[in-house]
């Protein structure tokens, strides 16, 4: 494992995951359950699904890589962060 590739994802995924609409909706999750013990089925539920959805990324990142240029992945990435930005814009005004 290269140490240096972990702790940059690692930073950077948790840099952006702090306060998102994942992380809130889990703190929401948690909240409305009305345990009195701490609500384990919640953390196991959020933590598979960004699991599951890591698992996804890395594997269409890595075979991805194999049929698109990093430089084009890189590009259509940037699309979509622009789309997804307008996107909001438009439907919330």
């Amino acid at each position: 494992m290269e140490l240096k590739a972990f702790l940059a994802t690692f930073a950077i995924v948790f840099l952006a995951e702090l306060g998102d609409k994942t992380q809130l909706s889990v703190l929401l999750f948690a909240a409305k359950s009305g345990k009195t013990t701490f609500p384990w089925d919640v953390c196991l539920g959020a933590c598979l699904a960004l699991i599951t959805t890591t698992i996804i990324a890395t594997v269409l990142g890595y075979f991805g890589k194999m049929v698109v240029p990093e430089k084009v992945l890189h590009f259509l990435a940037a699309i979509g962060f622009i789309a997804i930005g307008i996107w909001i814009l438009v439907t919330k005004s």
